[in-house]
């Protein structure tokens, strides 16, 4: 009877060891006082291994002067592997451009983030492309070159799922599969307190982006979320996770981006932190004042309801090359004032987290990497910084508010300035 209870004792040990998927802690505790920015990762050339042609860099036709998908041409000094395209600059030369499916490009970026004090970022994981194939071939292998970067230079890493495109319940299952699958053979959230995936309320952050929209291209439910989210908080092996839902700019009072639904606010209520998408909802400082008070209830809300709260931040906005009726350089920089006012107002409102858009968004030009200020000629126009401005200063600005909500520097009254810059950004 003795070795019988013992056999038995010791079955009901394994099984309970089989159901912990997910390490109990990280290198990376929790999401309050960090600046997190978005990665898409997804820009391909033909001849980097990914099979997806000028991924992302192409919309349709044959690329070259005149049809491509950027607004904003990166920085090349720094990478390592670059690959010839049919643009040319000013001197004759061929321009170059990076792959996503390439380690090196993924390395020089999160050094980068380490560089500048950029904490982290979201993992963009967009469901159509979690379909069996070369498409989720190249996201799988972007993500791991960055779980192994995130590594090396101590940043923190978490997906970020957007449910644009999806097929209400008929992708359920798609998504319950490919999160399992990132855990069991990428185990994302193996390696205890030396892994890179960030946590938050002692559990891994999971990002479902699209939640509340009303656009008619979203044929999902929130009642399909709100299964998403029981899933990812209550399965008993693959979830236990903290949850982060990315909402329209006017969610709390179900405004003109927003289904008038109260079950939004109800499923708001079970998780972990929300963050409003904000991109082009203004368009100038004026415009960001207005808003900003909206941003001051959305905090008050939240405290109130116990829930964190993560506001968006964007340099600027361009995708006339992604749409050509769409205006050039649509939302202007304004020599890095556009971004600071937007993040030294959410320090000042009391948000305890913030999420950049985006980090490499060369498409819609928001992106806050490197960028080059002799972009090719030709039909194609790209946006450049402002005379003075150097390709660094949005990763500059990013990480000095990065400092300011960790507290480790006061809050400057005027927009910072590297000591490199201070005499041409005048």
């Amino acid at each position: 009877m003795l070795k019988k209870a013992l056999i038995l004792l010791l079955a009901l040990f394994c099984i309970g060891c089989s159901t912990k998927k997910h390490s109990k802690t990280s290198a990376h505790t929790s999401y309050k006082g960090l600046i997190m920015a978005g990665y898409q990762g997804w820009h391909d050339t033909p001849t980097d291994g990914a099979d997806r042609g000028w991924g992302h860099y192409l919309q349709r036709g044959v690329f070259g002067p005149g049809n491509l998908k950027i607004d904003l041409w990166p920085e090349l000094s720094e990478y390592k592997k670059m690959y010839p395209t049919p643009f040319i600059h000013a001197d004759g030369s061929v321009a170059m451009l990076p792959s996503d499916h390439d380690y090196t490009t993924t390395d020089v970026r999160f050094k980068w983030m380490k560089q500048y004090g950029v904490d982290g970022v979201f993992m963009q994981r967009f469901i159509g492309n979690t379909h069996p194939g070369y498409t989720r071939n190249h996201f799988n292998k972007v993500l791991g070159d960055a779980l192994k970067a995130a590594r090396k230079y101590n940043r923190a890493i978490a997906v970020m799922y957007d449910f644009s495109g999806m097929r209400d319940t008929l992708d359920l299952p798609l998504f319950k599969s490919d999160w399992k699958n990132l855990v069991d053979s990428m185990k994302i959230t193996h390696g205890g307190n030396k892994q890179p995936y960030l946590y938050h309320n002692g559990k891994p952050l999971v990002v479902l982006w699209g939640v509340g929209f009303n656009d008619s291209g979203r044929h999902y439910t929130t009642k399909t979320m709100a299964k998403i989210v029981d899933f990812l908080q209550n399965d008993p092996k693959y979830g236990h996770c903290a949850v982060m839902l990315g909402v329209p700019t006017y969610w709390r009072e179900f405004g003109n981006d927003t289904e008038k639904n109260p079950e939004l606010h109800a499923l708001i209520k079970k998780v972990d932190v929300i963050h409003p998408w904000t991109v082009g909802r203004y368009k100038d400082d004026a415009g960001f004042q207005k808003y900003n008070e909206i941003e001051k209830a959305d905090l008050a809300w939240c405290k109130a309801n116990h829930i964190d709260y993560a506001p968006t931040c964007f340099p600027g906005f361009s995708w006339h090359n992604l749409n050509l009726k769409d205006k050039f350089n649509a939302i202007p920089r304004n020599r890095g004032n556009f971004f600071w006012n937007e993040l030294s107002a959410a320090i000042k409102n009391g948000a305890e987290m913030i999420y950049v858009a985006m980090f490499d968004e060369v498409d819609e030009g928001t992106a806050i990497m490197k960028v080059s200020q002799n972009p090719p000629i030709g039909p194609s126009p790209f946006v450049t910084f402002e005379e003075g401005i150097p390709s660094d200063y949005y990763l500059y600005l990013a990480g000095y508010a990065g400092k300011v909500l960790k507290k480790e520097l006061p809050l400057p009254e005027s927009i910072p300035l590297p000591k490199s810059a201070k005499s041409a950004i005048k």
